[in-house]
């Protein structure tokens, strides 16, 4: 009963509850920063590099943050960048040949389902927790990894 004296009515929790725009996956700051860029570079209509200093101000990202980003991209083969006054980053491959995953792990490493041991529960249903976490695990990589940055730039009619 609610402090009022009526009765409360406890909702269900929704299964997969989604935020704006749909988004249910929870993706850091510095992944999201990273996708947008990638993005950003994969709409170029030249392969001329991308000023950093463009990047953050059309993407309404902290330059200084956004450079950090844009090194880890590089350092992991998905961009190159070219010093100079006509400097900036590029993307390596062709926007078909660039997943999301490929993103996601050049910012935050490889996805892994890791289970700390927990004192509390016997091994059977730790074994079997884990392997259903390395199977959602596996389907998400596989998920991911089928989603090309050239698709994201596609209207959704296509």
């Amino acid at each position: 009963m609610g402090a009022d004296g009526t009765k409360r009515v406890l909702r269900p929790l929704r299964r997969c509850p989604t935020g704006p725009g749909g988004v249910t996956m929870k993706l850091t700051r510095t992944v999201t920063c990273a996708l947008q860029a990638t993005l950003q570079l994969a709409e170029e209509k030249t392969s001329q590099p991308v000023p950093c200093s463009r990047l953050a101000a059309e993407g309404k990202m902290p330059e200084r943050f956004l450079l950090q980003i844009l090194r880890s991209l590089v350092k992991h083969g998905i961009l190159r960048s070219t010093r100079g006054v006509e400097g900036g980053y590029a993307l390596v491959r062709r926007a078909e040949d660039v997943s999301v995953l490929d993103v996601i792990e050049a910012i935050d490493g490889p996805l892994n389902a890791h289970l700390p041991i927990s004192e509390g529960l016997s091994t059977s249903p730790q074994d079997r927790l884990r392997h259903a976490l390395l199977q959602v695990n596996e389907s998400a990589c596989r998920s991911l990894e089928s989603i090309k940055l050239s698709q994201l730039m596609q209207p959704a009619d296509q």
